[in-house]
């Protein structure tokens, strides 16, 4: 089984999109039973809370329906997760603060190293903008979701 956990800062824009197109990655290739996956955030402010509303919005007319309730990253993911994906450099540089080893650090990954048809270097925070930004993020996400997807088959990590 490989084990993805996607962070943002807040883990109710990004991170949960992520998690969402990536689930729907493993429905359509009947893989959901090979991994685990899950999203968190840098910073607890919205713990316990849904995706933002405007997130939801935009993903459900696309198809994805986000019910994750965000949560903190904690150390203890570090020995959960097999990969650690992080939307942008001050996600990545944070979650890097917090890895204690050379194998936690190596688990850090950037999610737009996986995007195949969009040249991004980040994945932008839309929750100071308005709908482009939403739909802007789940274009990066799903090219993304779909490169890391195809990285893992292509490696054999399942």
């Amino acid at each position: 089984m490989v084990s993805v956990l996607f962070v943002c800062l807040g883990n109710i824009c990004r991170s949960p999109m992520a998690e969402g197109i990536f689930l729907k990655i493993l429905e359509r290739e009947h893989k959901t039973a090979l991994f685990e996956i899950d999203s968190a955030g840098l910073l607890g402010y919205h713990q316990g809370e849904l995706p933002d509303s405007r997130m939801r919005y935009h993903a459900g007319k696309r198809g994805y329906l986000l019910t994750h309730r965000s949560r903190p990253f904690s150390r203890r993911d570090f020995d959960r997760f097999d990969i650690i994906v992080g939307m942008d450099d001050q996600n990545i540089a944070g979650l890097k603060q917090q890895a204690m080893t050379l194998e936690e650090d190596a688990k850090i990954v950037r999610m737009t190293d996986y995007c195949r048809n969009i040249e991004a270097t980040h994945v932008p925070d839309p929750y100071y903008g308005g709908d482009q930004g939403f739909e802007n993020v789940i274009d990066l996400l799903e090219d993304a979701c779909e490169g890391l997807f195809e990285e893992l088959v292509r490696s054999k990590k399942f």
